[in-house]
């Protein structure tokens, strides 16, 4: 466990539990955690704390209130958040210590040989930030329990060869009824999303017609909107179909478009206008996009 002036690192299951105070764990990869046992003293972490483990956890009944984003969040039920290896997983505001509810911690070995391993870096909301939470409704936050005690009954139950099998099941299941709730999130926040949306066209108009000379990144463009490049994605993927760097390729072809049917500039003048350092990657990508050249395209409006 090393602190150095900064975040608290912590590399195992056994590290997570001398440090929160908590008897040993009872299987070196895996454990869980309820939060009525954790001091509320020792969540004081004012430097954060990193942990090479993977974090699921359900808080209940916060003293403060929670943000979503830039605003309070409207549910009253659990909160859910989700952090990967590596990433800072926690930092407490002056009364916003959870009561109640459960923390989930696994090491990335603990699914190795199971395709769990390769698929938990495919469920993106393991790299949101802690203001873009899942906020479960009473009956989500039910199910999501349900599931909880079971991983919890297999953890406190005599290891068996079946034992890490039905924990693993369980996790997955939790994992995929996390998605479908993040997805329905995206949908009863539309009014918030909207002005998001709003928000990310006006960056993107900013840069382009800034002519800043680079291409716009999703990580730039994320962190000018506040959010994750995750969520971002997310977001616009549940309204549009489309990931962040597809609408950012979108929103580029548009303003080429405009830039090659109203001015006398070569291609690849018109390339680096945008931020492209090589004129046939603007070339591939545009026809890639519209099916015809940038050339082509203007002679269709002369």
């Amino acid at each position: 466990m090393k602190t150095n002036n900064g975040p608290v690192h912590i590399n195992s299951v056994s590290e997570m539990h001398r440090f929160l105070r908590l008897n040993g764990p009872e299987h070196p990869l895996i454990s869980m955690v309820s939060f009525k046992d954790v001091n509320p003293e020792l969540s004081d972490w004012s430097k954060g704390m990193v942990m090479n483990l993977y974090i699921i956890a359900i808080k209940k009944d916060f003293k403060g209130k929670m943000r979503y984003g830039q605003d309070f969040y409207d549910f009253d039920e659990g909160i859910m958040s989700f952090i990967a290896p590596g990433q800072i997983c926690y930092q407490s505001e002056p009364g916003e210590n959870p009561l109640g509810g459960q923390m989930l911690a696994f090491h990335p070995d603990f699914l190795r040989s199971y395709p769990l391993g390769k698929k938990i870096k495919e469920y993106e909301f393991f790299s949101y930030d802690v203001t873009e939470a899942l906020y479960l409704s009473q009956k989500e936050e039910s199910m999501i329990e349900g599931i909880m005690t079971n991983v919890e009954q297999e953890y406190h139950s005599t290891l068996d060869k079946f034992s890490q099998d039905l924990i693993i099941s369980n996790m997955e299941l939790l994992l995929n009824y996390s998605n479908r709730f993040y997805n329905r999130q995206f949908m009863t926040r539309k009014i918030a999303h909207s002005d998001l949306l709003a928000k990310l066209e006006h960056v993107l108009d900013s840069h382009f017609n800034a002519q800043n000379k680079t291409l716009p990144t999703v990580k730039e463009i994320a962190g000018k909107l506040n959010i994750s490049p995750g969520y971002l994605s997310d977001m616009l993927r549940a309204y549009t179909g489309l990931n962040a760097q597809q609408h950012i390729h979108n929103k580029l072809i548009e303003k080429a478009k405009e830039i090659l049917t109203t001015t006398p500039l070569s291609v690849s003048e018109i390339a680096f206008q945008l931020g492209f350092e090589y004129p046939q990657s603007f070339s591939k990508l545009f026809k890639s996009k519209t099916n015809v050249s940038p050339l082509e395209f203007r002679k269709l409006f002369n």
